[in-house]
């Protein structure tokens, strides 16, 4: 029997959590599900249609917001406008999906941040609901919030961490299963050999994967590079990801004045330019082919400020990459990245940390290769798409009793 699943993501923007849900929808078996997805407005809904997935999207999907990173606070509170004024949409959108897809079976929401969405599925579709943790909690500040969230996730059929240290930020007297995120490889390569010296014809190729957002650390990275052509360290950045601007001029005037938006882009390139940065740097902006960016590259750069290991650390991994990741030891569950073994985890914003381990792989090219292999042998362990793909297909069975 094919189960009809409704997918609710947060964001029109195509990113690393919507990445991971079309890797595990289409890593299914065939035709065993039947996916739908309701989403913000954005290139999301185009890249899902191309893979024969109905879309219905929205002006806006509201959240409410309390990870780690994001959670409410200061000027931070303005945000929940912008939630509000999205709550009827959120509705409608959902409401419209009720209606064209009248037999849904199960509805499985992307990230916990949907809490009005969790709510209002769950009073529109009455069946089993899914809801999937993407990114590290607040567990200690707000009290209300706190029990608010944790309630919500008692209501729920079923949680899905992507990994140990998600699923330690979350109430330790609820059922949650660690499902990692995965990677379709289409090919492995050859692994290429490494120089015995890295010069200015063979650079050290180090890989970005992101958008001019704050929390993603492309500005820790150009202040890096700056601090490796100072000591004469030979590398290139190649930045892939989302690189148009999303905010309009009077939006992020106003954002700018309340302390809520800087402009990256406008900051990186400057600062790019100011410091004769333009050889150490290519960008090649968003791509669905992004292995053949990792393939061309030798380390990972991830120096997300969300104190977690994100998906390009995975897909790394599955093509013998090391990484390097703003993550405190303390908090690491060594399921998806193991410090000094797969690549290197440092301090949260630490520039000379930064530095030192762009410097390690520049010194130790040989080192690139061995924690390659260790990070590839966690991958084939942890992040087999399909083998994880699986695993939620039966707890969709078991939710709906099939």
């Amino acid at each position: 029997m094919q189960l009809s699943v409704l997918y609710i993501h947060h964001t029109g923007v195509f990113g690393g959590a919507s990445r991971s849900l079309l890797e595990t929808i289409v890593a299914f078996p065939n035709k065993s599900i039947n996916a739908k997805l309701v989403t913000q407005k954005g290139n999301v809904s185009a890249i899902f249609h191309k893979s024969n997935i109905e879309v219905i999207d929205s002006i806006g999907i509201s959240q409410l917001d309390h990870t780690k990173f994001g959670y409410y606070r200061n000027t931070r509170w303005l945000i929940l406008m912008r939630e509000l004024i999205y709550l009827p949409f959120t509705f409608l959108v959902l409401w419209k999906a009720k209606r064209k897809w009248p037999d849904i079976d199960l509805v499985h929401v992307n990230e916990i941040t949907n809490i009005p969405s969790i709510l209002i599925a769950k009073f529109l579709f009455k069946c089993p609901i899914f809801v999937h943790v993407r990114s590290v909690q607040e567990k200690n500040i707000g009290k209300i919030r706190l029990k608010i969230r944790n309630r919500l996730l008692g209501m729920v059929d079923q949680v899905i961490a992507i990994d140990s240290t998600v699923k330690c930020s979350l109430p330790d007297h609820i059922n949650i299963n660690v499902i990692h995120n995965g990677f379709n490889i289409k090919s492995h390569i050859k692994i290429k050999p490494n120089p015995i010296n890295f010069s200015s014809l063979r650079p050290l190729r180090l890989l970005f994967v992101g958008g001019f957002i704050p929390m993603k650390g492309i500005v820790d990275l150009v202040h890096a590079v700056k601090l490796c052509k100072d000591n004469n360290l030979n590398v290139h950045v190649v930045v892939c990801g989302d690189l148009e601007e999303r905010v309009s001029y009077f939006k992020a005037y106003l954002l700018k004045k309340l302390g809520l938006y800087s402009d990256v882009k406008k900051y990186v390139k400057d600062y790019i330019s100011s410091n004769s940065l333009e050889n150490f740097f290519t960008f090649v902006g968003f791509t669905q082919d992004i292995q053949s960016v990792y393939n061309e590259s030798d380390v990972l750069c991830f120096p997300s400020h969300l104190n977690a290991a994100g998906r390009p650390v995975i897909e790394a991994a599955l093509l013998s990459m090391p990484s390097i990741v703003f993550l405190n030891s303390a908090d690491n569950k060594d399921d998806v990245i193991i410090n000094k073994e797969t690549g290197l985890c440092i301090e949260d914003k630490s520039l000379d940390a930064f530095y030192k381990a762009i410097k390690f792989f520049h010194d130790n090219p040989e080192k690139i290769s061995e924690m390659g292999s260790g990070a590839f042998k966690l991958a084939k362990q942890n992040f087999n798409i399909n083998k994880n793909s699986e695993s939620i297909l039966n707890m969709y069975k078991h939710a709906v009793s099939i």
